[in-house]
């Protein structure tokens, strides 16, 4: 396994992982209800509740997307220099 092996993964996972941080943000400010609605289906939660759920998932998806794609990322292409 290459370094630009490695670089080219954690490139790929990090534009996965990163669409999918800016679809949940945005479904979050734009359609709330929308997706309240869709996961109260299987989750029967409060309004308020759901809402500081989401919150929390949405940073822990955040530091979890820096921490494991964009540094490592970051740091194959600092060493491939």
């Amino acid at each position: 396994m290459t370094v630009a092996l490695l670089t080219e993964f954690f490139f790929v996972c990090s534009v996965i992982n990163g669409c999918l941080l800016a679809l949940w943000v945005a479904l979050m400010m734009f359609a709330p209800d929308l997706v309240y609605r869709t996961q109260y289906k299987w989750f029967p939660i409060a309004r308020e509740s759901f809402s500081e759920v989401m919150y929390r998932f949405l940073g822990l998806f955040k530091l979890l997307f820096l921490l494991f794609n964009l540094v490592p990322w970051i740091a194959l292409k600092i060493i491939g220099v």
